[in-house]
C-alpha cells in the first residue's frame, strides 16, 4: 500500500512574535517545528505501513528550510520525501497550496490513502485536507480519531466534536486526523542518520507543470490585509473584605459600568 502524508513546518507558537511596524509575523531566529497535528497523521500512516505494508512518502511545501521537518519525518519512520520549493509558491492561500499539493500527490502515480492534519496552528482554517481531496477528484473524511483498514475498506471514527460516528469509505481516500487518534513516535538514533543522508529532490513550479495564474499569490483570493497583537488591557481589581464585602462590591461596579 502507498500511503502519501502532508506536513507543514509552522513556527514553534510559543516564539511567534509580530512586528508592530508592519505587522508581520517575526520569523528570523523563531525555531519552527513540524505542525502537531501532522506528526499524528504520519504516525498513523507508519502504523498502518507496520501493520499491511507499503511505503510512506511525506509532502510538504515552503522554503528550503522546510527541508528540515521533511528530514525529522524521515527519522521517524517515512520511506520518502518530496519539498515542493518555488519562490513562485510563495504567498499562497489554502485554495492555492492545496491546488499545489495535489498535483504533487498526481506525480507520485498510484495512492492508497492520503493523510493530513486536523490544521495547521498557525493558520487553524482545517482546509487544505480537503480541498486537496477535491482537487484529486476522491473522498474525503475529517476530524478522524480512530483509522483501520480492513479488506480494502477504510474503517473510522470521526468526531467534530458534537456527533460520533463510524464511516467506511473505499480508497483512494483522503482523510484529516485529531490529535486523539495516537501519540506520534520519537526518532531513533539509526532513523536519524538514515534521514541525515537521504535525498530529497525539490521540485519547482516547473517541475510540477502546474498553471501559473493557481499558485502563490497569484492563484490566491484570499488576502490578508493586516495582521496585528490585540491591546493589552487594564489590570484588574481585587475586592477585599468577607465574602459578602466582595459580593456586593462587585455588584456595585457592575451597576457603575451598566453590565446589569
Amino acid at each position: 500500500m502507498r500511503f502519501i502524508v502532508c506536513i507543514k513546518q509552522v513556527p514553534d507558537t510559543t516564539e511567534v512574535k509580530i512586528d508592530p511596524e508592519t505587522n508581520t509575523l517575526k520569523r528570523e531566529g523563531v525555531p519552527s517545528i513540524i505542525n502537531p497535528f501532522d506528526k499524528n497523521a504520519l504516525e498513523a500512516a507508519l502504523q498502518l505501513k507496520e501493520q499491511l505494508g507499503g511505503n510512506v512518502v511525506v509532502i510538504s511545501m515552503g522554503p528550503p528550510q522546510a527541508e528540515e521537518a521533511l528530514r525529522e519525518a524521515l527519522a521517524m519512520g517515512a520511506d520518502e520525501a518530496v519539498l515542493l520549493s518555488d519562490r513562485a509558491f510563495g504567498g499562497a492561500d489554502t485554495l492555492a497550496t492545496s491546488y499545489t499539493l495535489a498535483e504533487a500527490i498526481k506525480q507520485q502515480g498510484e495512492y492508497d490513502l492520503v493523510l493530513f492534519g486536523l490544521q495547521a496552528i498557525d493558520g487553524d482554517t482545517g482546509q487544505v485536507g480537503p480541498e486537496v481531496a477535491e482537487h484529486l477528484g476522491i473522498p474525503q473524511v475529517t476530524y478522524v480519531r480512530a483509522l483501520d483498514i480492513v479488506d480494502g475498506v477504510v474503517r473510522m471514527e470521526r468526531d467534530d466534536g458534537v456527533d460520533c460516528m463510524v464511516v467506511e469509505a473505499a480508497m483512494p481516500l483522503a482523510v484529516t486526523v485529531t490529535a486523539d487518534i495516537n501519540d506520534p513516535r520519537l526518532s531513533s538514533l539509526r532513523g536519524k542518520m538514515r534521514a541525515k543522508k537521504a535525498d530529497i529532490p525539490v521540485l519547482t513550479a516547473g517541475d510540477l507543470g502546474v498553471d501559473p495564474g493557481r499558485i502563490g499569490l497569484q492563484g490566491s483570493p484570499t488576502q490578508v490585509v493586516r495582521v496585528f497583537t490585540p491591546p493589552i488591557g487594564k489590570g484588574g481589581e481585587i475586592l477585599s473584605g468577607s465574602v459578602e464585602e466582595a459580593v456586593s462590591a462587585l455588584l456595585d461596579r457592575l451597576h457603575e459600568k451598566n453590565i446589569v
